[in-house]
C-alpha cells in the first residue's frame, strides 16, 4: 500500500516543482523503512524526541524536516542532524537554532512559518513580525542557518474557496519576502503548504513542499 501511495502521488507532482515530504509521526521505524524502501527521502516529524529517536535507525540520507511547534530548549536534540526546521515563528528559535548548529559546524536550513488558518489552534508569524525579523541586525549576523522559504498550515475545512484564500496569502508572503529580502539568494524558493487533504489544491496555488501523511500511509 505504500508503494502504491507513493507512486501515485509522486506521479501527480510530475511536472510542478513540488517535492514530497513523508509525514511520519507515530509511525514505526519498520513503516519509515518501507517508505524509504518505496522511494521517499524527505521524512517530516512534528515532536523532537521521536525523530532524534528514529534518525540513527534510517540510512544516512534521509532528508529530515521538522514541521512541529519547537522550543528552543529542544534544539540542541536534532541540530547535528535535521535538515530543514519548518516551523520557525520568532527571532529567539532563529538565534538558537544558530547557536546549536555553529556547535555542529552545520548549516541549517529553514522556513519561516506564518499563521493563515482562522483557527486559534494553529501557530505562527504575522507579515511585519517577519519583516520585523529579517530587518533585524541578529537576523543578519546568522552564518549557520539559512532561511529558504515559508510555511503554513490551512483551516481544517473542506471550504475549497477558503483553503485557496489561504495558500494564495501564503504564496504572497513567500513572494513579497522574496523580492525585498531574498532577490539575490537562489535558495530561497520554497512554499511549503498543502497536506493530505488539500494538497492538489495547494499545488495549483505554487506549493514547492507538500507534507503527507495519512494518504501515504493510512489513518492512524
Amino acid at each position: 500500500m505504500i508503494k502504491e501511495n507513493l507512486d501515485r502521488i509522486q506521479q501527480e507532482l510530475t511536472g510542478t516543482n513540488a517535492r514530497l515530504v513523508a509525514v511520519t509521526k507515530t509511525h514505526p521505524v519498520e513503516v519509515l523503512q518501507a517508505a524509504y524502501d518505496a522511494g521517499a527521502r524527505i521524512f517530516g516529524e512534528n515532536r523532537v524526541q521521536e525523530m532524534a529517536a528514529k534518525q540513527p535507525a534510517l540510512p544516512a540520507d534521509v532528508e529530515w524536516h521538522l514541521i512541529g511547534h519547537l522550543q528552543t530548549n529542544k534544539v540542541k536534540y536534532i541540530a547535528p542532524f535535521v535538515h530543514t526546521i519548518q516551523s520557525i515563528d520568532s527571532l529567539k528559535l532563529l538565534l538558537e537554532i544558530e547557536k546549536q548548529a555553529a556547535k555542529a559546524d552545520r548549516v541549517i536550513e529553514g522556513l519561516l512559518q506564518f499563521q493563515i488558518a482562522d483557527e486559534e489552534t494553529k501557530t505562527g508569524l504575522s507579515l511585519p513580525e517577519a519583516e520585523e525579523i529579517l530587518r533585524s541586525a541578529e537576523f543578519q549576523a546568522l552564518r549557520h542557518v539559512r532561511l529558504t522559504g515559508v510555511m503554513g498550515v490551512a483551516t481544517n475545512t473542506p471550504d475549497q474557496d477558503q483553503l485557496r484564500r489561504e495558500f494564495r496569502q501564503l504564496r504572497g508572503y513567500f513572494d513579497k519576502l522574496k523580492s525585498l529580502y531574498f532577490a539575490e539568494e537562489p535558495t530561497f524558493r520554497e512554499v511549503s503548504m498543502g497536506m493530505s487533504s488539500d494538497y492538489g489544491l495547494a499545488l495549483r496555488e505554487g506549493s514547492t513542499l507538500i507534507r503527507v501523511g495519512s494518504a501515504i500511509f493510512g489513518s492512524r
